[in-house]
């Protein structure tokens, strides 16, 4: 009589199937902590290097005083502000209004159906007049953000 000591398989051993599935929680463990990690340390990357800035005295950019606008109708016509200027007047009436400033910003705007090269020379008469930041203004779209 004898007795079989091993499972019911002809060879005495059972075969195991491979487990086909990915545990995935180590991987999303891990993926949080490098969230957490990269959440903390990405805005002290933005600041850049720390310095201690020196004090002044120095005014303040004049960033937050009104530009002045310079209009042209389809006429030719030049208005400074709601004032009609001629074109000789321009750059005197300019300095008086930015207090002899030449970085005061100063806005061109024309009429769609004025000269380019209309705009240009009164561009070039401010500029020539000292003025450094001057910029030309368009109509924006409707559906552009404001």
């Amino acid at each position: 009589m004898g007795m079989s000591a091993g499972g019911g398989s002809p060879r005495g051993r059972r075969r195991h199937r491979m487990a086909s599935e990915i545990n995935v929680t180590p991987m999303v463990d891990v993926m949080l902590v490098l969230l957490i990690i990269f959440m903390v340390t990405a805005p002290m990357m933005t600041s850049g290097v720390n310095v201690d800035l020196p004090k002044t005295d120095a005014s303040p950019l004049n960033a937050d005083t009104k530009p002045i606008t310079v209009s042209m109708k389809a006429d030719g016509s030049l208005y400074l502000g709601d004032d009609q200027v001629s074109a000789d007047q321009l750059v005197d009436k300019l300095r008086e209004l930015s207090q002899n400033d030449p970085a005061h910003r100063v806005f061109v705007r024309a009429d769609a159906h004025v000269n380019y090269g209309e705009v240009m020379e009164v561009m070039g008469r401010i500029t020539s007049g000292g003025f450094t930041h001057v910029a030309l203004l368009a109509q924006q779209p409707p559906s552009a953000p404001q």
